[in-house]
């Protein structure tokens, strides 16, 4: 692959890894069961005290108290891969492919152990040196050649729409024949969106000028799965940010930031993808890049680290980093300037994981939902727990992704709410595929950009009538 083209084919791109992680073991410097090139830290993994503070906050030692399905056993197990006293087989593999990635043990941690960091360097190890069976490889293979590629995406959206409308879909679940399908193959199709037509030949505008006084000049990442099934999100945040007196620049050739391929541990796919990324927005100049995905946004404040051995782009990631905000972020600093008008309705607010817990993003998106008046903002239990989506995961797990998703849903039923907020599109498809009958579910931008119109979002989406948690038994995929 190129700097510039991430979706050129390269197979030189693996293979010098390859040769490289070879020539560094051969020469005797290999680092247990993992190769050299940036295996977990040893300081990292000794920052760990196992004091057990993660535990609660942990979805799989939640869902199956197991120590080394817990981060301190996780990082336990790195240790002992450090050491060579382990082999790097499908069960020590397993054990990091059960974790969502969530960073709740990094926010709960009073030590400071950065599990993230760790996680991240054990991922693209497992996906060097461990070879996974066939139909797993070919299934995420399918993932991959996918979803980073908005073209394909519409065309499998328009697919799902005529499986939808003509019925195929119903029959399919009244039939039972839905659950002859492997059960990854029944999670693709439960948490297929339903696709808005007049949306998929949507794009958003090179250039958006600022209404009145320009205060900001802003570059928006558009996404990919964002801007095919959730282009509203992306038109409401455009119209947020030019009421608020930001001139709005879309890089028309900007493509995949590499964030599902980062957290699939996907190397050279994603620095490829994050090289791309940054040549696309060097074209333009703005004071700050702004993303509504919380994956994303996490991603891309990660781009330094993640070209930190790039001569030619290691400076260059780390000034974009630093230049990223979540729309929320950037909202809670500028400040209204454009009127609101009341939205009477009680909000649950479901701090998505890559924006609460990877990048400390909480009190904003309640502080700019605070400017609503008449919105009563209220927090879910047991916030913390991922709802289990996490990237990919909710695909290649299906069975965890299911408990967690329905633990999930009978948290936020229990505060009754008119509707749902949360700022990653894989967290409303998570819990709109596990929730009895309908709720209205926004990003928080929409629900900004409705009062800034004045309208009323909540009864548009047919909200008002609350589900009960004796509604909690419904099928999947009823929505």
């Amino acid at each position: 692959m190129t700097a510039t083209d991430p979706t050129a084919a390269d197979p030189g791109t693996q293979a010098d890894l390859r040769l490289h992680v070879d020539a560094l073991a051969e020469a005797g410097r290999g680092a247990g069961v993992f190769d050299d090139h940036h295996p977990p830290s040893d300081e990292l993994i000794s920052d760990c005290v196992h004091c057990g503070f993660c535990l609660p906050t942990c979805p799989t030692y939640a869902l199956w108290g197991e120590e080394m399905d817990s981060p301190r056993g996780r990082i336990y197990l790195m240790k002992l891969g450090k050491e060579g006293a382990v082999e790097m087989d499908d069960t020590y593999a397993q054990h990091f492919d059960a974790c969502l990635g969530c960073m709740a043990c990094v926010t709960a941690c009073p030590s400071g152990v950065q599990y993230d960091q760790l996680i991240e360097a054990v991922r693209p190890q497992l996906e060097r040196n461990h070879r996974r069976g066939l139909l797993d490889r070919l299934f995420r293979g399918l993932i991959f050649s996918l979803f980073p590629y908005p073209s394909r995406l519409r065309v499998a959206a328009v697919l799902g729409e005529l499986y939808r409308r003509l019925g195929l879909r119903s029959l399919a679940h009244r039939t039972g024949a839905v659950r002859l399908l492997p059960r990854r193959l029944q999670a693709v199709e439960a948490l297929m969106p339903p696709a808005k037509l007049r949306h998929l030949a949507t794009r958003t505008p090179a250039v958006t000028p600022a209404v009145g006084t320009m205060r900001r000049r802003v570059g928006f990442l558009t996404g990919c799965v964002q801007r095919v099934f959730f282009a509203d999100v992306n038109q409401a945040t455009v119209r947020v940010l030019t009421a608020e007196g930001c001139e709005v620049v879309a890089p028309p050739t900007q493509r995949c930031c590499g964030a599902l391929s980062e957290h699939a541990g996907r190397e050279p796919e994603a620095l490829d993808r994050a090289r791309a990324l940054i040549d696309a927005f060097a074209e333009v100049e703005v004071d700050t890049i702004v993303a509504n995905v919380a994956g994303c946004g996490s991603t891309l404040k990660e781009y330094g680290r993640m070209l930190r051995d790039d001569a030619v782009y290691a400076e260059r990631a780390a000034a974009f980093s630093a230049k990223v905000r979540d729309v929320s972020e950037l909202l809670a600093e500028l400040g209204p300037v454009a009127p609101r008008h009341p939205i009477e309705a009680r909000v649950a607010y479901h701090d998505a994981c890559h924006l609460g817990h990877a990048q400390g993003v909480r009190s904003q998106p309640r502080e700019v939902l605070g400017t609503i008046p008449g919105l009563q903002v209220t927090d879910i239990p047991e916030a913390e727990i991922c709802c289990g989506s996490a990237g990919i995961y909710n695909l290649v797990n299906p069975e965890p992704a299911e408990e967690l998703g329905r633990r999930k849903v009978e948290h936020v039923l229990s505060v009754a709410p008119d509707a749902l907020a949360t700022a990653n599109p894989g967290c409303l498809l998570q819990i709109r595929r596990y929730w009895p009958g309908d709720l209205p579910m926004f990003h928080p931008v929409e629900l900004l950009d409705a009062s800034i119109r004045g309208v009323d979002p909540v009864t548009a989406r047919g909200g008002r009538g609350r589900p009960s948690l004796d509604a909690r038994t419904a099928e999947p995929g009823t929505f």
